[in-house]
């Protein structure tokens, strides 16, 4: 119901913004740009699915390989009275619990190609659970919140755009986007908490979270120490060794345990292609809508009103030439990242513009594409509280970001 309103909702501000740009600004290209979006977008989610069709088939494999051989079992039992906490819907030992913690640990490494995969496989488990097929269940929103506002550790991508671009130095947004995210993410947890009556004042819950807590902060330690020509290196190191060391310990463990890797694999990667082709029309319906409202000039439209209230208010509105990065993020990864970048090259790559813009893109992750691409997969079409619990810690993420920016930069 939520992404039904939603999607007429953007068709038509689409259509009107286009109507008044063509009467009283004599705009005549306005309707050919949003159809030539509708076009250029459908085009642009069949090419993402097709770029999937590898990746999930390698790592959907690569699960099946883990769960063969108990790697993924085992990773379970390490987070499993934390996430019975957070799920409690969701039996103890359920082999969902390696797939997120799985899904996690790659969101957090920055890793997307390997997290997607991960990701889809952990929804079609808890739609295995999910007593109303139609309906998302308590477990699925939690986990796709969770996503959605997309804990990175590791914001590889986005400090090689600030050294492409000249930035001084490209990991001065580091520490900036790791606090940043982590406030997103917690912020999420507690609204889906609040909202599904889950009690996070438990001493199971504060110690994984305090746990976490410590993590980020010895993280944030050791690299605020490394030179600054080295944090990429390292960073980068890291993320690849630990990816590499998951696919090398999923497979020595089985075949220690005297499983048919091999055939493991193939069964497991069987999956991909099905998976794919179920979600092409969720991503073809959601991203030809973002292509209109933002052909449209709709996203242009808002950031003005806003920079207009904010400037009314008597406060600053340099922030608010980064906002349009925020706004595209829920929308489209793409998007954001365009807006980025030409934040970066109008304003500078060391600008406050350009360094919130980019504490902006690596702080969530883009809601209404996760949304349609993990519910689309197990054809799930009521989301109930899943888009606005998505939507609130990606408001915490620009709130924080906002913050955090004018600590370190303002």
């Amino acid at each position: 119901m939520v992404l039904n309103v939603i999607w007429i909702a953007f068709f038509l501000v689409s259509l009107v913004v286009g109507g008044v740009r063509l009467v009283f600004f004599h705009d005549t290209e306005i309707f050919t740009a949003m159809v030539n979006s509708t076009f250029d977008m459908a085009r642009t989610a069949v090419d993402i699915c097709l770029g999937l069709i590898g990746v999930l088939t390698l790592w959907l494999g690569l699960m099946r390989v883990g769960e063969a051989g108990g790697a993924v079992q085992l990773l379970a039992r390490v987070v499993r009275p934390f996430f019975h906490r957070l799920f409690p819907e969701v039996p103890r030992d359920h082999p969902v619990h390696g797939s997120m913690i799985m899904n996690f640990a790659a969101n957090m490494l920055g890793l997307d190609n390997a997290a997607t995969p991960l990701g889809l496989k952990a929804m079609k488990e808890l739609q295995d659970l999910n007593p109303r097929e139609d309906t998302a269940s308590n477990a699925q929103i939690m986990f796709l919140v969770l996503n959605t506002s997309g804990l990175t550790v590791l914001p590889i991508s986005i400090m090689v755009y600030r050294a492409q671009l000249g930035a001084a130095n490209p990991s001065d947004v580091f520490l900036p986007i790791l606090l940043t995210t982590f406030f997103s993410t917690l912020g999420g947890l507690v609204v889906v908490a609040a909202v599904q009556r889950i009690r996070l004042l438990d001493r199971v819950v504060v110690a994984y979270l305090g746990g976490l807590l410590l993590a980020v902060g010895g993280t944030l330690a050791y690299f605020s120490r490394l030179p600054q020509e080295q944090v990429q290196t390292v960073s980068n190191l890291v993320a690849n060794v630990i990816l590499f060391g998951v696919i090398g310990g999923f497979i020595g463990l089985a075949a220690l345990r005297r499983v048919n890797v091999y055939e493991a694999f193939i069964e497991g990667a069987k999956e991909g292609f099905a998976v794919v082709i179920k979600i092409i029309p969720y991503l073809v319906a959601i991203l030809v809508a973002i292509g209109v409202f933002r052909a449209s000039g709709s996203m242009d439209f808002l950031v003005g009103g806003v920079r207009r209230l904010v400037a009314g208010m008597g406060f600053s509105t340099e922030w608010v030439e980064a906002l349009p990065t925020a706004l595209m993020k829920p929308l489209s990864g793409s998007g954001s990242r365009g807006m980025m970048v030409d934040a970066m090259k109008v304003y500078g790559a060391d600008s406050f513009v350009g360094r919130l813009a980019c504490v902006f893109q690596g702080a969530t992750d883009t809601t209404f594409y996760i949304i349609a691409l993990y519910f689309g997969s197990v054809g799930v079409k009521k989301t109930r509280h899943a888009v606005g619990c998505g939507l609130f810690a990606d408001l915490v993420s620009v709130v924080a970001g906002i913050l955090v920016a004018y600590l370190f930069f303002g």
